[in-house]
């Protein structure tokens, strides 16, 4: 079964991710702050690594600086899913090494789906 790591920590966010995303396989493992996120990621080598920008600990943008720097994820897609503006969105997949961003918030079930499945495929 493919591994959805999803780095997110609020908490109605996080329950439509695992909602929409278990109805089509997918295992979905989730962490609410920064450290717990790196900490998973170690442990469970998922295949894909979803990552809010806006974190209570640490920012995304270092989170993703972090799990770059572990040689066990180097070939996991990290998406930053994030409510910031589509610019900005996409500075930051350049600057830190995201593979792409999905905007929240998550309005199109099909193609919030269909975004996952092309990361996944990407990988």
């Amino acid at each position: 079964m493919t591994k959805i790591l999803l780095i997110e920590d609020i908490l109605d966010n996080a329950e439509l991710v695992r909602r929409t995303l278990s109805a089509t396989d997918y295992e979905i493992i989730h962490a609410a702050d920064a450290e717990t996120g790196l900490q998973l990621a170690l442990a469970e080598c998922p295949d894909l690594i979803l990552l809010d920008l806006g974190l209570p600990d640490y920012d995304g943008q270092t989170l993703a600086g972090w799990l770059r720097a572990e040689a066990i994820l180097d070939a996991t897609p990290i998406v930053a899913l994030t409510a910031w503006p589509e610019e900005t969105a996409r500075q930051m997949v350049e600057s830190y090494g995201f593979n792409g961003y999905i905007c929240k918030p998550i309005t199109n079930v099909r193609k919030f789906v269909s975004q996952i499945q092309s990361f996944l495929k990407t990988s």
